[in-house]
């Protein structure tokens, strides 16, 4: 399971010029069942998404093609965990210490 921290790297109305692309991008991302949850950080200086995936390289892939991205208003920081406990809705993504 990942952690993805989003920090604003220009002003809002720059980020907002973006937004639109980068929701149907989270829609999109979604649909494929890789986001689990998403939202604005408070203050509004970036976002975070929890996210499941096979792998880092397929999150970074992701990630890359994010339009807040291509865009250049935004960094990502990645962090990988083992969810070893979850609500009873995430089970099918808990994992077992190896």
């Amino acid at each position: 399971m990942f952690v993805l921290e989003l920090t604003y790297t220009a002003p809002l109305d720059a980020v907002d010029a973006v937004l639109e692309a980068h929701v149907a991008w989270l829609d999109e991302q979604y649909r494929k069942g890789l986001f689990l949850a998403s939202g604005r950080k408070n203050p509004r200086d970036g976002g975070v998404i929890i996210a499941v995936a096979p792998d880092r390289a397929r999150i970074e892939e992701t990630v890359a093609g994010d339009p807040f991205v291509t865009a250049g208003v935004c960094r990502y920081r990645v962090v990988e965990f083992a969810a070893t406990m979850t609500a009873p809705e995430l089970e099918r993504h808990r994992e077992t210490p190896g």
